[in-house]
């Protein structure tokens, strides 16, 4: 017979990824009681690679909860990468006194996330399989989950927070006629690389054959792009393959070494709206997806706690659910201004060098475009986080 046992909280967080760990030590620090659920074993959880890089605004963010820890260890200090077009390194000068942007990744600061909630008493559980979300619309909606022996625990709770990503149960808990889908496919795809290398050169280039993009994600290890197209598969680059393509795209010589992973990623942009159901609220990739050009998902994400942290705590605190009630309707405006900017700089950084998927004309459009931009301060800085740190 199945045993189930009951237990009671505040606020369920799916997920134990950037979003639903920063969300957990949020409330956490603010006397709000949470569990959280990840249906990976922790080694997992802490050991995929992905975003890179914590802008300025994220940095803050975490200093000014209590929070600046998290960003310590292993993190690389921020610094400019190059900008190349057709093998010519392209100066890019900017004035970083106000950039407080650096390298973090993922795995570091879901790790640092984990081991700060776990040091203060944060109730955290992995392999939770099997999970379902039951009564969102009601007044006390109820998370399920099963155990590796086959029992399974209920927990009651007043707010479900959905961080689990673009494949999450979340997400698909909620009725499709409740949700609107808006998406993008931008017609070609990224070959993702993880090369057990240091970054040299480090940056992004363009050129004739394809957008590429060499990123730290450690001292001696690298995050490679390389554009390819939307019919391509993993199995079409072989490492020698990688090696070349990245080497004639920068017009440089590249570190070598191990090919440790390679992927194909379509890119694309995807928005739902609303972003909450009944007491469900959504976050991170769960809501949204913005192609890695941007290197904006990470901020989003962060953005995204921190609207919903200031709605909960208002909520628990002060009985006061007007923010919300406005969650959706708050982040939405900021998710759509970056999805604009996403979507120029994708098309942008891709038509400029490779004609093969919208032909000469649009390639001269984004070259004006770059040209024009190279003269903006602003811009300039705007392409020096680019080059820095791609997510």
């Amino acid at each position: 017979m199945t045993e189930t046992h009951e237990h009671t909280t505040t606020v369920v967080v799916i997920g134990a990824g950037v979003a639903g760990l920063t969300l957990a030590n949020f409330l956490l620090r603010n006397n709000i009681g949470c569990t959280v659920l990840e249906k990976h074993p922790r080694a997992y959880v802490e050991a995929r690679q992905r975003a890179g890089t914590i802008d300025t605004f994220g940095v803050r963010m975490f200093r000014e909860w209590g929070l600046a820890e998290v960003l310590e260890g292993d993190p690389i200090p921020y610094s400019e990468g190059g900008f190349y077009i057709d093998g010519y390194a392209m100066p890019i000068e900017v004035d970083d006194e106000d950039n407080e942007s650096l390298y973090c990744p993922q795995q570091i600061l879901v790790r640092n996330l984990t081991d700060v909630f776990l040091r203060e008493g944060g109730d955290l559980r992995y392999e939770a399989a099997d999970v379902a979300l039951d009564d969102l619309t009601g007044e006390a909606p109820r998370v399920r989950y099963q155990h590796g022996d086959g029992s399974t625990t209920v927990i009651s709770c007043a707010y479900i927070a959905g961080a689990d990503g673009f494949h999450g149960i979340s997400r698909a808990s909620i009725p499709a006629d409740a949700l609107t889908e808006y998406s993008h496919e931008y017609g070609y795809s990224w070959l993702s690389v993880l090369a057990a290398v240091p970054t040299n050169p480090s940056g992004m280039a363009i050129h004739s054959l394809g957008l590429a993009g060499m990123i730290p994600r450690g001292p001696a290890v690298s995050r490679i792009y390389l554009q390819c197209s939307i019919d391509d598969t993993a199995d079409d680059w072989s490492d020698e393959r990688i090696w070349s393509e990245l080497e004639a795209r920068f017009g440089t010589p590249v570190s070598t070494g191990e090919i440790i992973d390679k992927r194909i990623v379509p890119l694309r942009s995807v928005v739902f709206e609303p972003m909450s159901y009944g007491k469900l609220y959504l976050l991170g990739d769960a809501a949204h997806i913005v192609p890695p050009m941007s290197a904006k998902g990470i901020h989003l994400a962060l953005h995204d706690t921190e609207v919903l942290a200031r709605a909960v705590i208002a909520g628990v605190k002060n009985g006061d659910p007007s923010l919300l009630d406005a969650y959706s309707e708050t982040c939405l405006p900021h998710i759509w201004n970056y999805q604009a900017f996403a979507t120029w700089i994708t098309d942008v950084m891709h038509n400029a060098g490779y004609t093969g998927h919208e032909g000469e004309f649009r390639k001269q459009v984004a070259r004006a475009e770059l040209q024009r931009q190279f003269a903006s301060v602003t811009a300039n800085k705007l392409f020096s986080e680019l080059t820095a740190g791609t997510n």
